[in-house]
């Protein structure tokens, strides 16, 4: 759970969403299979190689040598757990909405859900707004709302489901720490995870990143990534600043709990 593993493992979802987004959307525009896939490819390469070298460098300052690195890399800590095997599972149940999407968008389901997150995330009606300002077809407007509405979904639950665990999540952390010290406590990691985790929530979940947004970026890439990805990552980012709170108070508390 420290920063530079989380901002690896958050930089290569990313960038294998992103990956998988643009080759859906190179394939919809009838550009060749081979050479989508090709492209693609390269990109998300590229991208996850410029992400991770930041990354090692950053753990690389603060690990205590590149031996110290090399062995927490190497670690099985760097594997999914059962929490972060549930969020890939997710990130992939997301990404598969391009394809039932426009089966489910006008079942009484469909309808039903998406009227219930309007209720409950504040944010989807500034998707609306922002789109109905770009002079978008109400279908696709629908078509986008549905869409944030089942990711969110899928972001509340996973964070329930973590939370869950959390004190099992926090006894590990100390362990972990234990074993190899870190520059960053606990007490550090809430406090940075949780102010980006504020900052988001006022952007994504209230919804003030969306009148931002030109028009055109909800057709490409970066719609694509903020619809579908952006939520989870913010519900995983809680649940790591709520596992590092937890860590950071004394062990005898989980123990008489």
């Amino acid at each position: 759970m420290g920063v530079a593993r989380l901002l690896a493992k958050g930089w290569v979802v990313f960038c294998l969403f992103a990956g998988a987004h643009a080759l859906a959307l190179d394939l919809r525009g009838s550009v060749p299979p081979l050479q989508a896939a090709t492209g693609a490819a390269i990109c998300v390469f590229l991208f996850a190689a410029m992400g991770l070298l930041f990354v090692a460098g950053f753990g690389l300052s603060s690990a205590g040598g590149p031996h110290l690195l090399r062995t927490r890399l190497a670690s099985r800590r760097f594997l999914p757990g059962f929490d972060g095997a549930v969020f890939l599972a997710f990130v992939a149940v997301s990404f598969a909405q391009i394809f039932v999407i426009p089966f489910i968008g006008g079942s009484a389901a469909g309808h039903g859900l998406q009227k219930a997150m309007d209720f409950v995330v504040p944010g989807l009606a500034g998707i609306d707004a922002r789109l109905s300002a770009c002079g978008i077809t109400p279908l696709y407007i629908y078509s986008i709302s549905l869409s944030s509405a089942v990711t969110w979904l899928l972001a509340m639950i996973f964070l329930a489901s973590a939370v869950s665990r959390i004190r099992l999540s926090a006894g590990l952390l100390r362990l972990e720490r234990v074993q190899h010290p870190t520059p960053f406590g606990p007490t550090v990691l809430a406090a940075i995870y949780g102010t980006v985790a504020i900052i988001a929530f006022q952007l994504l979940y209230m919804g003030s990143a969306y009148p931002l947004l030109p028009c055109k970026a909800f057709y490409r890439v970066t719609g694509a990534v903020l619809i579908g990805l952006a939520p989870l990552l913010l519900s995983y980012l809680i649940y790591a600043s709520l596992v590092a709170l937890v860590a950071s108070g004394p062990e005898h508390h989980d123990r008489e709990s």
